[in-house]
Order: structure tokens, then sequence, then C-alpha cells
């Protein structure tokens, strides 16, 4: 349905909004109905409703957008305005058409006799559990705006938390494709060069030479085989991974890896005692938050063990001695949730644990950099050495016959 924008004299003073409508005939008579003059209607240019913005290509809501949200809207309730009219701002200045489009539909969702939760909950893709939840407590309890800003910080947390992990991923990932992209352009290209000269000398040739060239002429011959292996491995480990028992194999695993896995169980602590100290401060109760924390812990084993304490602590336990029992979490880590649970004040506790584990993070990203980067580098240099000095030694073989 196309979206229209309109002015409009309502009260003396001149609104700008955005309406769906047929044509412009009804969006004339809807205003008529609510005894509304508009002074000017005209259809927004490429506009287009969810169903066929999913057909053209529909934008992703990036977290920068729902952040610039959150934090606007947290900035309009503190200042008095009224909920329909911050959803009105808001949406008609999305920098995100998409994102605009889902904000003017909560907007009519809230003007037929909704919540504002219950309308956020219609579009899970952009607010997810964790968010609606959150929002639902603060209209509960009046703190909308306090909830909403620590909701902004929260994200903000997140995506930073989210960025340092792949950085630290990233150059690796760099250095392994270029050293495929080097050894792959000599397999193909180089070594065949030398090996057509070498046929003619009539010489037997050195060991490494020989293991070279077998493996340059097995590439050559099999290059599709070895493209479509890595593809079927690639599809294989995502159905395996799709699965409920394999991504527990996987997750297990991935958490004993040397080096990546101390990172991977400190990034989920930090996520954990981020997500559950954002809820516990806005009032969500603790069964309730553990269980959205571990729907979002991103680790299969992390969230068995986050639910095995939900059932736990709903049966009368205390969380810091439910999860000892589960061998996943750091012993230092439990203490403080204990601490916290003793002295009455768990989301602050929470919230310093965070803190303390996203500092551990940073240190270990930067120490994971500083020990891959030299690493990586030498082991690149080993094999490009080893298939220069392999292609070199018939020659230094036959210039010593001379």
């Amino acid at each position: 349905m196309p979206i229209f924008e309109y002015k409009a004299r309502v009260k003396g003073n001149i609104q700008k909004s955005k309406v769906e409508a047929t044509d412009e005939k009804e969006v004339y008579a809807k205003f008529f109905r609510q005894g509304i003059k508009p002074l000017s209607v005209k259809e927004e240019r490429n506009s287009r409703s969810l169903f066929s913005s999913t057909l053209l290509g529909k934008q992703k809501v990036t977290q920068k957008d729902l952040v610039v949200f959150t934090r606007t809207f947290s900035t309009m309730i503190n200042a008095g305005l009224p909920l329909n009219q911050c959803l009105n701002i808001l949406g008609l200045h999305a920098e995100n058409k998409d994102f605009g489009e889902i904000i003017f539909k909560v907007k009519r969702h809230i003007e037929n006799g909704e919540n504002l939760s219950d309308s956020l909950k219609k579009y899970p893709k952009v607010f997810d559990s964790f968010y609606c939840n959150l929002i639902q407590c603060g209209e509960a309890s009046g703190a909308l705006d306090i909830v909403a800003n620590r909701l902004a910080i929260y994200i903000e947390k997140s995506a930073t938390l989210r960025k340092k992990v792949k950085s630290a991923m990233a150059y690796p990932a760099c250095i392994v494709a270029v050293a495929f992209a080097v050894i792959t352009f000599l397999m193909i290209f180089v070594i065949p060069a030398f090996s057509t000269m070498f046929e003619g000398g009539g010489n037997e040739l050195p060991v490494p030479t020989a293991i070279v060239m077998a493996v340059s002429d097995t590439f050559r011959a099999n290059w599709y085989y070895i493209i479509f292996a890595m593809c079927g491995a690639y599809v294989i480990l995502n159905r395996i991974y799709a699965s409920e028992k394999g991504r527990i194999i996987i997750d297990r695993y991935s958490l004993k890896l040397p080096v990546f896995g101390s990172l991977i169980e400190k990034v989920a602590v930090t996520k954990f005692t981020q997500t559950l100290s954002t809820l516990l401060s806005g009032g969500v109760a603790l069964i309730e938050g553990l269980e959205i924390c571990a729907r979002t812990s991103g680790n299969k084993i992390i969230e068995l063990g986050i639910m095995r304490t939900r059932d736990a602590v709903s049966d009368g336990g205390t969380i810091a001695e439910s999860l000892s029992r589960e061998n996943v979490f750091p012993e230092m880590f439990i203490q403080m949730v204990g601490v916290g649970e003793n002295s009455g004040s768990l989301d602050a506790m929470l919230e310093k644990t965070a803190d303390f584990y996203t500092e551990e993070v940073d240190n270990t990203v930067d120490g994971l950099t500083s020990l891959l980067e030299p690493a990586l580098m030498v082991f690149l240099g080993l094999v490009v050495g080893f298939i220069v000095v392999a292609m070199y030694l018939p020659i230094f073989k036959m210039g010593g016959n001379i």
C-alpha cells in the first residue's frame, strides 16, 4: 500500500506526518472523518509497503538504527512528549526507510488501543524478546524513559563487543586467505613452468621438488574436485550445526579450543552479565531474565547451563550454587555472583562483572592478535620459502654438474 506525506492544521499547529492509503481520496476521507483539514497530500517517492519492500529487497535494520531509535525515544519520553508523537517524529526522520515504515505501523497499533510492548512484539526480527520484555517492564513501572536509555546502552555495548571479536578474527582470516591465494597462484602458474624446464633435463629431481610438483599436478588435475569438496564440507558443517546434537558437539569443542576457547568463554560471560544486569535493573523477574539470557547466549553448552540454573533457582536454589555445578563458568565469576546475591545488589554486581570481563575480552583480543600476527606471517613465509627453495634446488644441482 502506498505511503502519503501530508501537512494538516491540528488545533492551530501545522503537523507533518505520513499515512498509508490506497489513494489521495482515501487520505482526505480519513482526515474529514476526524474533523481535520489537510493542507497538502502527496505520495512519497519510492513508497512501498512491507510486502513490496520484501519483493524489491528489504533494507536490514541495523543495531545502529535500533540504538538511535531507542536513545532518541528515551529523550523524547523524558521530555514529556506523547507516545504517538514520539513515534511519528522517529518514523518521519528514520534514515532507514523500511525501519521508518515499521515505526509507523507500531504507531498505528497503539492508536488502535494496543500498548507499546505488544505492538513491538509483532516485529520480532527487529525487536527481540529481550527488547520487548524490558519495554513492557518500563510501561508497567512508569519508567519507560529510564528503561529505554538502559536498552540503548546495552545495545551499544553488545555492538562494541561483537566488533572486538570480529576484529580479532578478521586479521587471521585475511592472512589465511592471502596465503591460500599465493599458494594457489604458485601451484597453477609458476610451478608448471619449472616443471616443463626440469622434464628436459633428464636428471632425478630432489625430494622437495618432486613433492611440490606432485602437489601442483594433483591440484591442476583435480581443482574442481577440491573446490567441490570444500563447498560440500561447508554445507555439511552448516547442516550439522543446524541440528541440536551437532550444535552441542561443536559448541562444546569450541570452548576447549586453545586460545580461542578462552575468548569464547569470556565473551559468553560478558554477554550473560550485561544482559541479566540490564534485565534485572529494568524490572524483569530473575527466572524470566535467565531464560532470555539462555536464548541470547550464542553457545548451546552455555544456554543449557543457564536453563538448568534457571530450573534450580525456581526450585529454591541460589544462582551461584547452580552455576558452580555446571563446570562452564569461571570460578571468579561465580564468586562475584554469589557476593551480589548475598548483598542484595545482584544487578549492580553483574554490571561490575560485565565491565571486568569486557576489559578481559579486550586484553585477550590484543594478546590473540599479537600472537597470531607473527605466527601466521612465519607460517606463510615457511610455506612460500619451501616452494621457492624446492624449485631452485634442481637448478643449483645442474649448476654444480657443469
